[in-house]
């Protein structure tokens, strides 16, 4: 029997013609991965207590506080981790060699209304701080300021310390490759909008290439997951910012409250928590914009049996974001940077050896009880890049079991071609 097409080319060009809007649509506001790294962790502390030597001092400390407890080995065996020894090993080489991947220098809740002479002063401090540590080489590789919100109270204080941080740096030599700029309590999409206006103005006053100035928005406020029309602004807000939105971030506390929640029961795993968090998550899907969980205030400190109590908490909660695929988080107190990467670490080393079989039998093309196709190919890739970005495992750990190297890893989870500048870069 023999059959021929019904539909022809002039049937495909009216399909392309009605399509191509759809299509230039998806492809412009769900560009997917960018290749930016995303840090495991952001740290917060008030704007006026950095140095240079900040980042090496918390290593010093979280290195005490697990000292305290009997050292990295015995930390991870008392949160139930397997394989202490080695988690040990690479979670002492991490804080002694890059303690804090993310760094926020904070002008907002941890820092106050001191007047505006002080913080004019600290603003422009702080940009030569930071200048003068990435100049050392003692930086964290993501830095940057939290400023006021853009609510009508703070809003001018916010935008004049935002203006004198930027002018500082470029007064002192630049901007650093690393910067972040948080824009907190955002209430509307008017405000994301504003934040746009505002870099773009900043960026033609110190002749900076177009779209230099990016920000992470801090989601505090129940008017960005439901708006009074129904609609679901963290969506909106991404698109809003025209490509200038590197992160949203959830904020625990704030956001808690804004429900009603009693302060005792205020927690990353509190299920408004996670109906907030589900909604983000949908929002930033296949847009290249990063999502963060929040804190835990309850720090390690005190007597042995609550350090635990709380190593134990914390630990707990940076495994349960990642489980449901938020991979990064904050962190208050150096106290608590061993549990964030004994549980990093853990989380990545666990599943590592079946995800480097299974991307090897698809890359050598090996027939195995599971057929995975390219987008699960991808998925395992990224599991396993993400992995060894933070140190949970070698390159050679990832050659020799997924038979990779680490730029045919990153092209196959960032879905960018080998021989591409984006793709040959690790």
């Amino acid at each position: 029997m023999s059959v021929s097409p019904a539909l022809g080319a002039d049937a495909l060009a009216e399909i392309e013609r009605r399509l191509a809007a759809a299509d230039r649509r998806l492809s412009d506001l769900y560009p997917g991965e960018d290749g930016r790294r995303q840090p495991v962790h952001t740290v917060y502390m008030p704007a006026d207590q950095f140095v240079t030597g900040t980042a090496a001092d918390w290593g010093t400390r979280a290195l005490a506080a697990a000292g305290e407890a009997g050292g990295l080995a015995r930390l991870a065996g008392l949160l139930g981790l397997q394989d202490s020894a080695t988690l040990a090993e690479l979670v002492e080489r991490k804080l002694r060699s890059e303690p804090i991947e993310d760094l926020r220098l904070d002008f907002e809740d941890g820092y106050g209304d001191r007047g505006d002479a002080a913080e004019d002063a600290d603003a422009v401090r702080a940009a030569l701080a930071v200048r003068d540590a990435v100049v050392e080489g003692t930086a964290p590789p993501f830095i940057g300021i939290r400023f006021k919100s853009f609510e009508a109270p703070t809003r001018a204080r916010g935008l004049r310390t935002l203006d004198l941080f930027v002018g500082g740096l470029v007064a002192a030599g630049g901007l650093p490759d690393g910067l972040v700029l948080t824009l907190p309590k955002v209430t509307s999409v008017e405000q994301v909008e504003a934040m746009v206006f505002a870099v773009e103005e900043l960026e033609r006053a110190h002749d900076l290439t177009p779209g230099r100035l990016r920000f992470e928005v801090q989601m505090e406020t129940p008017q960005l997951i439901l708006s009074d029309d129904g609609t679901v602004p963290s969506a909106r807000l991404i698109h809003a910012g025209r490509g200038r939105v590197s992160s949203l971030h959830y904020g625990t506390y704030d956001y808690s409250a804004s429900l009603g929640i009693a302060a005792a029961y205020q927690s990353m795993e509190h299920p408004a928590a996670d109906y907030a968090k589900s909604v983000m998550q949908v929002a930033v899907a296949g847009t290249g914009v990063h999502l963060s969980d929040g804190s835990t205030n309850i720090l390690p400190l005190g007597d042995p049996e609550n350090r635990v109590a709380a190593w134990r908490l914390h630990a707990r909660l940076v495994r349960r974001h990642l489980e449901r695929g938020i991979y990064q988080g904050w962190d208050l107190h150096a106290a608590q940077l061993p549990t964030r990467f004994l549980a990093t670490y853990s989380f990545y080393r666990e599943g590592f050896g079946a995800a480097a079989t299974r991307l090897y039998n698809y890359v050598h093309q090996v027939e195995s009880s599971v057929m995975d196709e390219p987008a699960t190919a991808r998925a395992l890739a990224l599991f396993i890049y993400r992995g060894l970005v933070c140190g949970a495992f070698t390159a050679e750990d990832v050659q020799s079991q997924a038979g990779v190297d680490e730029a045919q890893l990153r092209s196959i989870a960032l879905n960018i071609p080998l021989n591409s500048p984006e793709g040959s870069h690790v």
